[in-house]
């Protein structure tokens, strides 16, 4: 599918939504946009509504069950529902035919999960989603086996592979054979060796560069006097929300922004505390963290990057060199190498017996990450193409061969 947007068309989807609170015949009504449609609205309105992203980060959270959106209580549910109904009646639309089916991709493990039964509270929240959009059945098909049946598309001989698939939260690796023989004579149990996944990728990254790069400059490690003590300026919780840009819209409180308003007066460095308080109250994290993926894909390319993110008065430009930033994502890259090594060991396969990895996902262009790969199977057996799309691509071939 091509969905359109004012730039042209693209076929990625990204799961966000955006409302805003209107008058309309003397009443307040909500209304509300998803995909590429959500991103124009939120930037072109002068007043912001609330755009919301990640909403399947908290689909493990038992404690998370409803939210207030502008005075009403919505589940989680509801909302994904919202971002799936949109979807189907723009397929709808687009291929003329009604849509009751779908087939759905679903990581390794989803973020926050710690067992499996995480696992299944998660996919029947999903399950119940696609329900309220309009959807007769789903079925679900892991998302880096999905990645392998795209892969699979290419070959003209049978192979053992290995499929990195790092999304925005989640990285999934599993150990297939795939080929032309395996369609042919039916996919036995034993084709799938194995899958391993972690909760993070590339949101883990960007969270790096704005922990290192950007709040330093907003006050971070800034120090103030209070009652004739030296302290923290502004709580280190503020920052963890900075590193998430869809949860800057959680600071935007009274409470939170008089507390940043008093302590100003009282910090060494007000400048930056008034630099936070203006990202805050202009609600400019979607802005703030494009700045930040700029960067992190200019470091993919090269051996050094300017961050620049500037906003009325507030400037924030910093060299970066390709160096610093794997030193910050150091621990989260050796939480991968574990994750594949424990995935190869056991499977009982050895790196030498894999004759192709496929990798997947954004994170994948990430030269810290190749090299994982490199390393270990060398540079002619790592393979990749169609990063943001191949699991989508996956998901309508496994969607073909079940007959749905």
């Amino acid at each position: 599918m091509r969905y359109p947007f004012t730039g042209g068309a693209t076929e990625a989807y990204r799961s966000l939504l955006y409302l805003e609170h209107h008058k309309e015949r003397g009443r307040m009504a909500i209304k509300s946009w998803t995909g590429p449609g959500a991103i124009e609205q939120y930037l072109a309105a002068e007043t912001k509504g609330r755009l919301i992203q990640s909403l399947k980060s908290y689909l493990t959270s038992r404690s998370l069950t409803t939210t207030d959106v502008f005075g009403h209580r919505r589940t989680l549910e509801e909302l994904i529902a919202r971002i799936l109904a949109d979807l189907r009646e723009q397929a709808e639309r687009q291929f003329g035919v009604a849509i009751r089916h779908a087939m759905v991709g679903r990581p390794v493990r989803y973020v926050g999960a710690e067992t499996e039964e995480d696992n299944v509270f998660a996919m029947d929240r999903l399950r119940k989603a696609f329900q309220a959009a309009g959807y007769d059945s789903v079925d679900f098909e892991m998302e880096p086996v999905a990645a392998a049946y795209y892969y699979e598309s290419t070959l003209d001989h049978d192979e053992l592979i290995l499929i990195g698939d790092f999304g925005g939260g989640t990285s999934d690796f599993s150990l297939l054979r795939v080929g032309p023989k395996v369609r042919r004579e039916g996919r036995r149990p034993e084709d799938f060796l194995g899958n391993s996944g972690v909760g993070l990728a590339g949101d883990a990254f960007d969270a790096k560069i704005v922990r290192n790069l950007v709040s330093p400059r907003l006050g971070a490690g800034s120090m103030a006097r209070a009652h004739e003590k030296v302290l923290p300026a502004v709580p280190n919780w503020v920052y963890g929300k900075l590193e998430r840009w869809h949860h800057l819209s959680f600071l935007r409180t009274r409470a939170v922004l008089n507390m940043l308003e008093s302590t100003k007066v009282q910090a060494f460095e007000p400048e930056k505390i008034a630099a936070l308080i203006h990202l805050i109250e202009e609600d400019l994290g979607y802005h703030l963290h494009a700045a930040v993926q700029r960067t992190k894909v200019r470091l993919s390319e090269a051996e050094e990057a300017e961050f620049r993110f500037v906003d009325g008065d507030l400037e924030i430009r910093a060299k970066v060199r390709r160096t610093e930033f794997e030193e910050w994502i150091g621990e989260d890259v050796g939480t991968l190498e574990r994750c594949i090594d424990g995935l190869l060991a056991e499977c009982g396969v050895a790196a030498a017996d894999v004759d192709v990895v496929f990798l997947t996902g954004g994170s994948s262009f990430v030269p810290a990450v190749r090299r994982i790969f490199d390393t270990r199977f060398g540079a002619a057996r790592v393979r990749s193409g169609n990063e943001f799309t191949s699991v989508a691509r996956g998901l309508a071939l496994r969607a073909a061969e079940a007959g749905i």
